[in-house]
């Protein structure tokens, strides 16, 4: 080959060098923040559901307590009815349930209960009106049934 030869004095064709991983290309830095924005809301809606039925947990540990202790008493059905209206208070505090009582309690009871409560009627006369009765009528068992299915209605 001559030295003169320009063609001689070509090489071969080099590629560039592969790119490091750092910095990641834009479409990596938008999947980053679309994930770490589904966390974020995910976290904090898992934080204010809890939040919002932490009421529930409570009223369930005081009606299992409630449930240890009872009794054909009528302390016990104020107990039952205080905690009823607790919860009330919490869910609904426009209503002011706190300052019902009698007929108005009741209707407020069934009222939050799906399909008005219809066959739970007789219980919940008879779990209010035992509040006030020397010898209650209402059974402890079907007032304590009806309390939980009414905590359970109440859940956000």
């Amino acid at each position: 080959m001559m030295a003169d030869d320009p063609l001689s004095q070509l090489r071969d064709i080099h590629l560039p060098q592969a790119g490091g991983f750092w910095p990641p290309a834009p479409g990596w830095w938008a999947l980053a923040f679309v994930l770490l924005a589904a966390i974020v809301a995910l976290v904090w809606l898992a934080l204010r559901y809890h939040r919002k039925n932490r009421w529930l947990a409570v009223a369930k540990a005081e009606l299992a307590y409630l449930e240890r202790t009872a009794s054909k008493e009528p302390q016990w059905f104020s107990q039952l009815n205080t905690l009823l209206k607790r919860v009330a208070r919490a869910r609904y505090p426009a209503e002011h349930p706190e300052a019902l009582s009698g007929e108005q309690w009741e209707a407020c009871l069934l009222q939050h209960l799906p399909d008005n409560g219809i066959a739970q009627q007789a219980v919940v006369k008879a779990l209010v009106n035992s509040t006030w009765q020397p010898e209650p009528a209402a059974d402890p068992t079907q007032a304590l049934n009806f309390a939980r299915l009414w905590l359970e209605a109440q859940k956000c």
